[in-house]
């Protein structure tokens, strides 16, 4: 007999990606506002953050279900905090990009690994126990940092520029949707792989909008941005929270058996 499993990660739906990529892009930002802008330094900076995401993270998994408001505000701190700690090691600790790029790569991989060895999925489908819980999260932190030294790199030390970057990054994301919906590629690996490259698309974004025209941006400034980017994920929010449109329904059941089997019919779109 099945019994009933409430996913705690909203369904795959056009709205999540749009939300994840602004999310991204807050984390960009946000983060030079408040060690940069407001001048509190990126150490300061990442204590404050890194204490609110824990903050946000005990009510996310409190949560006996998936709650909008505390799923995507768990989400933009993790942006935020998965940046800083990128900058932290680049340019507290002054360690070249190339070895975080490869020590974060190495973290998220051994987090998958990790992770299919215990639950033999890695589908964000199945997201109902505490331990599948405590991957996912750790699976999206190392994404954020590797996607923000993978940004920084291409646009900054290979001086390709942020928009070049942005652009390359969006091209990539859209080879991994023609190669799912045309050659039915792996779903949850399609997933995932477009989920990494979401973060330095947003980052590229958040650069080419906020830095100065001598630096390769429009200069509109870390503070306008941010607020129009939270606005519009706070408006989205509060939609998804009153239709319910990527929750998944209450009455649906699995049997925890046939979860391996049922992850193969679900695609990156979150479509049957």
């Amino acid at each position: 007999m099945g019994r009933t499993l409430l996913n705690k990660v909203p369904e795959i739906t056009i709205y999540f990606w749009i939300i994840k990529i602004m999310a991204t892009t807050i984390g960009e930002t946000a983060a030079d506002l408040l060690s940069e802008t407001m001048h509190l330094g990126l150490v300061v900076t990442s204590y404050i953050m890194s204490t609110v995401l824990i903050v946000a993270l005990v009510f996310q998994f409190r949560a006996r279900k998936y709650v909008p408001g505390f799923y995507w505000f768990a989400v933009a701190l993790v942006a935020v905090v998965g940046t800083l700690i990128s900058d932290f090691f680049a340019d507290q600790m002054h360690v070249p990009l190339q070895v975080n790029i490869t020590a974060f790569s190495i973290l998220l991989a051994a987090t998958f690994i990790t992770w299919y060895g215990y639950e033999r999925t890695l589908s964000i489908h199945t997201i109902f126990t505490r331990r599948r819980e405590t991957f996912y999260w750790l699976a999206i932190l190392f994404t954020f940092a590797l996607g923000t030294s993978g940004g920084d790199f291409l646009s900054e030390r290979l001086d390709w520029g942020y928009l070049n970057a942005a652009l390359i990054f969006a091209a990539g994301i859209g080879f991994i949707t023609i190669g799912y919906y045309r050659f039915r590629w792996d779903p949850v690996a399609s997933f995932w792989a477009a989920y990494i490259l979401t973060r330095p698309l947003g980052g590229s974004i958040g650069d080419f909008l906020t830095q100065p025209h001598s630096a390769g941006g429009l200069g509109l400034g870390t503070i306008g941005t941010s607020g129009i980017f939270l606005a519009t994920i706070l408006g989205l929010v509060v939609y998804l929270s009153r239709t319910g449109i990527d929750q998944t329904p209450a009455g649906s059941t699995l049997d925890p058996r046939d979860i391996a089997e049922d992850d193969k019919g679900l695609d990156v779109a979150g479509v049957p």
